[in-house]
């Protein structure tokens, strides 16, 4: 769930469109790039094997000059990370509406599918990283990593990602699309969030402020509220089965 980047981000450009004093840390009192996003992956490894998925009730609210729009949405995600979209109420811009969130909603339901997810997520595969600092954030201490893609897609994002001091989990990703999405779009920036529900790092807040040639500035803002856990799987083992069967 934390390593994938929000494919929204990226596509609302092409149809529409404070952080506390940070406390540095010195480089000699810092662990190794490496050592952080090897801890990275094996944190998101361990939680991807307890996650069984969830739902969310999803805000989006996009204005563009002076056309406003809102659609609230209900979205099941399962244990593989699949979304499935639900409209729960909408109001505002017809053309917003249509041209650009249920764009929002088709793109979404496709890139979490996981063909397209793996080649999308924030791992070494994927991404060049570099350690910067040690900062405080408001979720807490954080480290702050530059990251750049590998090869670049229509996902792809250049920016600064902070990993959780603590559990290790990405808390906060910033930055700008790795290639422009649009002649017409020349400036687009995002700074997507997270908080915990349970275990779990999950999406919060997105601010993305896009820049559109004549028509001038853009902006989405999505929310998520009203996180509910689905129930964990318990596992049968064959010697539970053996015992049962025995009773």
């Amino acid at each position: 769930m934390k390593l994938d980047i929000g494919k929204a981000l990226l596509i609302v450009p092409l149809v529409l469109l404070t952080v506390p004093p940070a406390s540095a840390q010195t480089a000699d009192q810092l662990p190794s790039t490496n050592d952080v996003v090897a801890k990275m992956m094996e944190t998101d490894a361990a939680r991807q094997s307890q996650m069984t998925g969830y739902t969310v009730l999803r805000r989006y609210v996009a204005v563009n000059r002076n056309r406003r729009a809102e659609m609230q949405v209900r979205v099941e995600c399962d244990r593989n990370s699949a979304e499935h979209f639900s409209i729960v109420s909408e109001e505002g811009s017809r053309a917003i509406r249509n041209h650009v969130f249920r764009k929002l909603l088709k793109e979404e339901t496709e890139a979490s599918r996981h063909g397209s997810r793996k080649s999308t997520r924030l791992t070494p595969e994927n991404y060049n990283f570099a350690l910067i600092a040690k900062e405080t954030i408001e979720t807490g201490p954080a480290y702050e990593l530059a990251v750049s893609p590998k090869s670049v897609n229509k996902y792809s994002i250049e920016g600064d990602i902070w990993v959780d001091a603590n559990d290790y989990s990405i808390v906060r990703i910033e930055g700008e699309p790795a290639r422009s999405p649009s002649f017409w779009v020349h400036s687009v920036h995002f700074v997507h969030t997270y908080r915990k529900v349970g275990p779990f790092w999950l999406a919060s807040l997105t601010r993305t402020r896009s820049e559109i040639r004549i028509f001038g500035a853009a902006e989405l803002t999505i929310e998520n509220s009203d996180y509910t856990l689905n129930p964990a799987v318990e596992h049968t083992t064959v010697a539970d089965n053996q015992t049962g069967s025995l009773q």
